[in-house]
């Protein structure tokens, strides 16, 4: 038979009531106060399926368990209030504090309710906005990074020019690339342009379920007009191949066609037919041009400014040279002196200068001889000459390699011509008999480019113009006899009115002529 309890089941509810928060005593002390072992205590416990709770934390004491201490210490003396915060964990300024904002709670001013209402409404609006705000930036964020993965994987240029033929395998790049950018949250237009492709092309290249392949190179096109037949073509290279022309490039082939009165096809076109039968192979021992500049003067004329400068030979010796002084007609491009020594000395720069004066018969005239900062050119009895023969002298810029152009662009031809002698000169006068010859054939023969493939005597004695003329007349008669291959004007041969030694613009180059012509 079930032992039966002394106490009631309203007694052991209260019991173990004051065990818990908000009066959390101890089992200790119930079982002193009442009377009852705290082995009792302990079963009423663990049969209501319970266990004794820690002590709360202070910070997790809610408004109304403070109220309820407010309450039970609202008669405490100070002695029995801070025996009341020992057992509850608690300081007396803590209950003390408590206290007050009880007291104080109804001591605030009923504020407007349109007031609340209004200050309400506008902090809605600004979290709206600061959440509009966040998504915009967080969008623009999501888009920076999409489009710095788009540009890392392209690691190209994947679109172009309007109207380069892009390759299929490249168009089905693109468009991977650029709808992984926006499923990644960039807008379509930034991602194209990251390809450098317009989001009209991303769509037409997108439409369907497949990348559409360009269709221009399948295209079948008509036979230009103006293409030139198989038999031209066979002219053309017949010509170029011919013993006469051979050795020369299409730009010295078409003038000396031109004064024939002949035509076949433009430079472009030749060097095109060149390289599609690989026949255009560099032959010469230059390399490609290098633009160079140039001082500020100007010539209108012959004989208005020369340059000059000293370049060596080579001799058949190793580490022996000759010396070649040359004087150029920057107007004409002529030689109008030159001689071969052994050494740089300032009387034999003296010596050229009269011989060259004398032989063009300007003594006395306005001159400017421009030359580089050699010895030999600055030399005081050299310019004491030029000082005497009203001869204005001319140096390049310091550290300038390049400011007399004229002249080291004629040396260069000199010493790349096919018969000049790569193991070097015997002696002095082999060099003189050598630059002889040369001097007349760059005179006389050689077909400059720098004035439209002219001689430089032509040029500097006035036989151009009527050469001009005659090539002009062979273009105008070729353009009417094929007018379809002509899309423009024919080409340009007319002669530059100046030569500067320095590029400048045609008006700088104007208002510099006539302030020489009035001084």
């Amino acid at each position: 038979m079930p032992r039966t309890s002394k106490y009631s089941q309203d007694f052991i509810d209260t019991v173990l009531k004051r065990l818990e928060p908000p009066s959390s005593e101890t089992v200790n002390d119930l079982s002193e106060e009442l009377g009852i072992p705290s082995s009792t205590i302990y079963t009423w416990v663990k049969r209501s399926n319970g266990s004794l709770r820690k002590q709360k934390p202070k910070d997790k004491w809610t408004s109304k368990d403070k109220f309820h201490v407010v309450l039970e210490t609202a008669t405490l003396s100070e002695l029995q209030l801070a025996e009341y915060c020992r057992r509850k964990g608690l300081y007396v300024e803590e209950v003390k504090a408590w206290k007050e904002q009880c007291l104080n709670a109804n001591n605030e001013p009923v504020e407007d309710t349109k007031k609340i209402k209004s200050e309400l409404k506008e902090e809605k609006i600004k979290a709206k906005e600061l959440e509009k705000e966040l998504r915009m930036k967080e969008k623009a964020l999501a888009e920076t990074a999409a489009l710095l993965v788009l540009r890392k994987k392209a690691n190209a240029n994947l679109g172009g020019p309007r109207g380069r033929l892009i390759s299929d395998s490249d168009r089905v790049e693109a468009v991977k690339l650029i709808k992984e950018a926006v499923d990644s949250g960039a807008r379509l237009r930034p991602a194209c342009a990251e390809l450098n492709i317009s989001d009209r092309t991303y769509q037409r290249w997108s439409k369907g379920n497949e990348v559409k392949k360009d269709q221009r190179p399948l295209a079948q096109r008509p036979v230009p007009k103006n293409k030139l037949s198989d038999e031209e073509r066979s002219i053309i290279l017949d010509t170029v191949n011919s013993p006469e022309y051979a050795d020369l490039p299409p730009s010295q082939i078409v003038p000396k066609l031109a004064n024939e009165g002949k035509y076949l096809a433009s430079e472009s076109t030749i060097y095109r037919i060149l390289r599609e039968e690989k026949m255009n192979a560099h032959r010469s021992k230059t390399k490609e041009p290098i633009k160079k500049e140039a001082p500020t003067h100007i010539a209108t004329a012959p004989n208005k400014v020369w340059t000059w400068d000293i370049t060596w030979l080579n001799a058949s010796v190793k580490g022996a040279y000759f010396k070649l002084y040359l004087i150029l007609d920057m107007f004409s491009r002529m030689i109008v002196a030159y001689e071969v020594w052994e050494s740089e000395k300032a009387e034999y720069a003296e010596q050229l200068v009269r011989k060259a004066t004398l032989s063009q018969g300007i003594a006395g005239r306005p001159l400017v001889l421009h030359s580089d900062n050699g010895s030999p050119m600055k030399a005081a009895t050299f310019q004491a000459t030029l000082e005497k023969l009203g001869i204005q002298s001319s140096f390049s810029r310091p550290r300038v390699s390049n400011d007399n152009p004229y002249s080291e662009s004629l040396f260069k031809t000199m010493k790349y011509v096919p018969k000049y002698p790569t193991i070097g000169f015997q002696s002095i006068d082999e060099a003189r008999k050598w630059v002889r010859k040369f001097v007349s054939w760059y005179n006389n023969e050689h077909l400059h480019s720098g004035i439209k493939f002219i001689t430089p005597y032509q040029r500097h004695y006035g036989l151009d113009k009527a050469i001009m003329a005659k090539r002009i007349e062979a273009y105008k008669l070729a353009q009417r006899k094929h007018p379809e291959r002509w899309a423009r004007h024919i080409r340009n041969w007319e002669l530059p009115e100046f030569v500067a030694l320095n590029p400048i613009k045609d008006e700088e180059a104007v208002e510099l002529i006539s302030q020489e012509e009035q001084v």
